[in-house]
């Protein structure tokens, strides 16, 4: 690839509260994740962590360097449930149809809509989440940076709504992660 995607090497996950974070994403039963765009995968490797006896973590990014830095990472952690391969999500996901119980995209949507491969990216994730599966979205406050993207570019809970409903998802909660992040966790209805 030429050029690493917009926001390659940058990581929101210092600034949440994992707790937090994990309170409402809700990771109980066996369950297959996917952290979309997921860089180095900082939250892949926390997730997988989470779910290691229960669980498998797919972790997709263009950015070959950070799927080479996860991989490392995730060999040295010992975490064997962890799928990280680099792909274009907004053109194919590789896992088939209806296999994801909750996708997480981290502080990443902003920037697809910035880059114009939301739609691509979206109706991907449709396709793979199970009836009913969860997406999660970790996005900046609507308010000036830094740290984050410039404030027009940002997505408040509103924002997202508008985003998302036309796709059949309904969000069920959103919760304040720290000073700068929200999440908003989305059910999807087919």
């Amino acid at each position: 690839m030429a050029h690493p995607p917009i926001a390659a090497g940058k990581s929101s996950f210092d600034l949440i509260d994992f707790a937090t974070f994990l309170a409402a994403v809700d990771l109980r039963g066996e369950i297959v994740f996917l952290d979309v765009a997921c860089g180095i995968g900082n939250y892949a490797i926390e997730i997988a962590r989470q779910i290691r006896e229960t669980g498998k973590v797919h972790a997709f990014d263009l950015w070959e360097e950070g799927i080479a830095k996860l991989r490392l990472k995730a060999g040295s952690l010992g975490l064997d449930n962890i799928d990280a391969a680099v792909c274009d999500v907004s053109r194919n996901i590789p896992l088939t149809d209806h296999s994801v119980d909750i996708c997480l995209m981290a502080t990443v949507l902003h920037d697809l809509i910035e880059d114009g491969t939301h739609h691509g990216t979206l109706k991907e994730i449709v396709r793979v989440l199970k009836p009913d599966g969860r997406l999660a979205v970790v996005e900046f406050k609507k308010m000036p940076g830094p740290p984050g993207p410039p404030e027009k570019v940002r997505l408040s809970p509103e924002g997202l709504h508008n985003v998302l409903a036309p796709l059949g998802f309904q969000c069920r909660s959103t919760v304040d992660l720290g000073a700068v992040t929200y999440l908003s966790v989305f059910h999807l209805h087919a």
